[in-house]
């Protein structure tokens, strides 16, 4: 095992990963940290690179979800940066970034430890990924298997009450009430021209 892998190993990062406005992120906390470098020195190496992070990268949280994320979490949690902001004043809201964001960041930022840990974090972004495509086949296949008893269901009655009807001795023919005259039938023949 390298390191690398002994400081933070690839689950440690997928538990830093959340979904936000429908992309998985990571907080610019939690990659600094993974990246070796201060909170401030990441943010200031994104800003001076504003070309190189558009909006599907990188991108700020608003309050509302900032709020959110910290009770998701929960203040009983390992997570330092949200621990310290929830007893202190916010000033800046922080910011979020995608795979893409954070593989961007590890080239921007002078750090060997930011190359080498890019590699781990696009791991961890791509285990969720196939975790969550897994989840998704599992949950489809599910909503068939139950759509298929349904109709099972109502088969297995059907079949069930014919092997009943097939069980059930037939019923005697009825003496039929009334006059009945047995007569011989008349023949009838017709005259073909020729």
């Amino acid at each position: 095992m390298s390191t690398a892998e002994s400081l933070v190993p690839v689950e440690r990062i997928e538990g830093l990963i959340f979904l936000i406005r429908g992309q998985k992120v990571m907080l610019d906390t939690d990659l600094a940290q993974i990246y070796g470098v201060e909170t401030k020195a990441l943010n200031r190496a994104v800003k001076r690179n504003k070309e190189r992070f558009p909006e599907d990268f990188v991108f700020q949280l608003t309050p509302e979800e900032f709020a959110t994320m910290r009770c998701q979490i929960g203040t009983g949690s390992n997570r330092s940066q949200i621990v310290t902001t929830s007893k202190r004043n916010v000033r800046f809201m922080p910011y979020v970034f995608t795979e893409h964001g954070a593989i961007m960041a590890a080239t921007v930022l002078n750090s060997p430890r930011a190359v080498v840990m890019s590699v781990y974090v696009v791991r961890a972004f791509v285990r969720l990924r196939q975790t969550l495509s897994l989840q998704k086949d599992l949950v489809h296949k599910l909503a068939e298997l139950e759509h298929k008893i349904e109709g099972h269901d109502e088969s297995i009655r059907t079949l069930f009450e014919a092997i009943r009807q097939l069980m059930m001795p037939p019923e005697p023919p009825r003496k039929q009430i009334g006059f009945h005259v047995k007569e011989n039938k008349a023949k009838y023949v017709v005259k073909r021209k020729r």
